[in-house]
């Protein structure tokens, strides 16, 4: 029976997705699919899946991989302190922030209301399990969504972090207080203080393991289970929740700077085998007959229902300042999704005699609706905004006959432009031609990071003066810039500078021999020039980033039949393309198609998630 049940589960984890692309349901999310097939599958209907030892171990490890992502999707350059007058001043951090203390606060109102009333007695408890957000199943929505890495779904999963996170802090001091083990509280801490052990024990040592890594082997994975029950079996033992030590296990892991290959093995691993079965069997535990059959729990349900809607009014609120009316309520909807931390909270408060089976019930099945019917309200009302389409942002230091025409060509197309220059005679003469230009007093490193000239995708350096661009190029290297593109004329830069920007990835130009170069096109090959100069067709390149499209044939991306792939960069390579050959993270497709095409495709290809 123990395999059967086993069986059924791996079965319908597999079926689930294949049937919801046959019929295009596309409103709700997988992770809610698979918690309400879970339901007719579990005791409530069909009783084909039943909880074995096999099933819970795999469950309560699929929590924990699902929560340890959750902390690997934290972006801590939110965290960054903000360069002035750059950015709007509602950020994600910021946004979160007040939008969780107005959940506390309502949540905290709304437990009294019940106390008052006499429906339920334990206001403290009732604020713990109205403040929780299910960060899993939001994290499983923003990311089919394509959305983890866009300001909404940041500013929503910082709020579904402090959701988890807080309320899980709480939980552990409410079952201390309640279970006489007022001081032993402090030993949370330890858990903290371990993270920061493990942080800087394997900050150094990393990449080594990334030099020596093999496939059989796979130490990138060791390390990330090694993280994982470090940090649970510590939080177990000093009586926290076990998910608070994967929470902060993602967030050490992410802090690592684990390589796209690494988060896509992990990913994989998590929602291809692990997650599924853990929302499955969330379902399958439940026992809706004998809940829907107490008339005292289902007079519950409605209530609790609208508590747990009425405490994330909040966030509409805050997630106004910056999103559209229409995107701020769907970020609502999502954050009122709950189901992750009131299972343990409600089986904690029966430990403690602090809750009634009924209450209980009514707990589990005004969250189940949660789950079901928020996501489907976020699909439903969610649309993406200008900001939500990922551009690359290029600064360009030094704005001259050279840089100016080439930003203008730029800004027209899939790029985010930024022009910068000490010179006001410069910024004089180009200000009215181009949007964002900006006048410094100084080009010195303290006064380039205070205006977040590091902080971009491509920065170019296009000022004549060798020696300025060679120590801008150090400090940009310094700051991790992904490219660097610097400007040096041919008679000006010495071998051994050359070596040293060429071994750390800069990229150099000189006017003299672009020249050579198109002169020699036109002469040898005029119909590649073409395609370079042409307006209506041209050579593109883009780099893979959504990890939807890696691991797939190149024939099988989309718009394949509109473009001809000539060659893809990877690892510093060139790799003849075929119709087999398989996408990998960050492999940048060199093409060539018709302009109308190319926004579309790098739109899909080049957007984070």
């Amino acid at each position: 029976m123990a395999q059967l049940s086993l069986l059924v589960v791996m079965l319908a984890a597999l079926m689930i997705p294949l049937l919801m692309a046959q019929f295009n349901i596309t409103r709700i999310p997988t992770a809610v699919a698979e918690i309400v097939v879970g339901i007719l599958l579990g005791k409530s209907l069909l009783n084909l899946v039943h909880v074995t030892s096999n099933l819970t171990m795999l469950s309560s490890l699929g929590v924990i991989v699902l929560i340890f992502l959750s902390g690997m999707e934290i972006d801590f350059d939110l965290f960054k302190p903000q360069p002035k007058n750059n950015g709007p001043s509602w950020t994600p951090v910021k946004m979160a922030s007040w939008a969780f203390v107005g959940i506390l606060v309502t949540a905290g109102l709304l437990g009294w209301l019940l106390h008052l009333i006499g429906i339920f007695n334990d206001y403290l408890l009732a604020t713990i399990i109205f403040a929780t957000i299910a960060l899993g199943v939001v994290i499983a929505a923003l990311k089919e969504k394509e959305l983890l890495s866009k300001p909404l779904g940041q500013t929503i999963l910082l709020t579904a972090v402090l959701g988890e996170v807080v309320p899980m802090l709480a939980l552990t001091v409410y079952a201390s207080l309640n279970g006489g083990h007022a001081g032993r509280i402090w030993l949370v801490l330890l858990i903290f203080l371990a993270a920061i052990i493990l942080l800087l024990r394997f900050r150094g040592i990393y990449q080594f393991f990334e030099r020596i890594d093999k496939a059989t082997t796979q130490l990138d994975i060791r390390l990330a289970f090694f993280l994982i029950f470090t940090l649970v079996t510590i939080a177990e033992r000093v009586g926290a929740e076990n998910i608070l030590g994967a929470f902060l296990a993602g967030m050490v892991m992410k802090l690592l700077r684990p390589s796209e290959a690494t988060q896509d093995k992990l990913t994989s691993l998590g929602y291809g085998f692990l997650i599924p079965i853990f929302f499955i069997m969330t379902g399958a535990k439940l026992d809706l007959r004998s809940l829907l059959a107490d008339r005292q729990a289902l007079a519950l349900i409605p209530v609790f229902f609208i508590c747990f809607m009425v405490a994330k009014l909040v966030p509409f609120l805050v997630f106004k300042k910056r999103f559209t009316t229409q995107n701020a309520l769907a970020g609502s909807f999502l954050a009122s999704t709950t189901i992750t931390l009131v299972l343990p909270t409600l089986q904690v408060a029966r430990n403690l005699n602090a809750i009634t089976s009924q209450q209980s019930g009514a707990f589990i099945l005004a969250a189940i609706l949660t789950c079901v019917l928020s996501p489907i309200l976020f699909n439903q009302f969610y649309y993406p905004e200008k900001e939500d389409l990922v551009k690359t942002k290029v600064t360009f230091v030094g704005t001259n006959l050279l840089t100016m025409p080439v930003a203008q060509q730029l800004s027209k197309g899939w790029y985010d432009i930024r022009m910068v220059t000490d010179r006001p005679k410069n910024y004089r003469t180009y200000n009215s031609e181009i949007d964002n230009i900006q006048l410094l007093d100084r080009l010195d490193e303290p006064t380039l990071v205070d205006n977040g000239i590091f902080d971009t995708d491509i920065l170019v350096l296009g000022y004549s003066d060798y020696e300025l661009n060679f120590t801008m190029a150090q400090q940009a290297v310094q700051h991790q810039v992904p490219r660097i593109v610097a400007r040096f004329e041919s008679h000006d830069i010495a071998e051994d500078r050359y070596e040293i920007l060429a071994q750390q990835g800069v990229e150099i130009f000189n006017s003299y021999n672009v020249n050579i170069s198109l002169l020699r096109g036109m002469i040898e090959s005029p119909s590649s020039l073409k395609i370079l100069t042409d307006t209506e067709a041209g050579l593109y390149e883009v780099t893979v980033h959504n990890r939807r499209f890696t691991g797939i044939a190149l024939r099988q991306l989309p718009f394949i039949d509109l473009i001809t792939v000539s060659r893809i960069y990877r690892n510093g390579k060139y790799v003849p393309p075929h119709g087999d050959t398989l996408i990998e993270p960050n492999d940048h497709l060199v093409f060539t198609g018709d302009k109308d095409v190319v926004k579309d495709l790098r739109q899909q290809l080049s957007r984070k998630n």
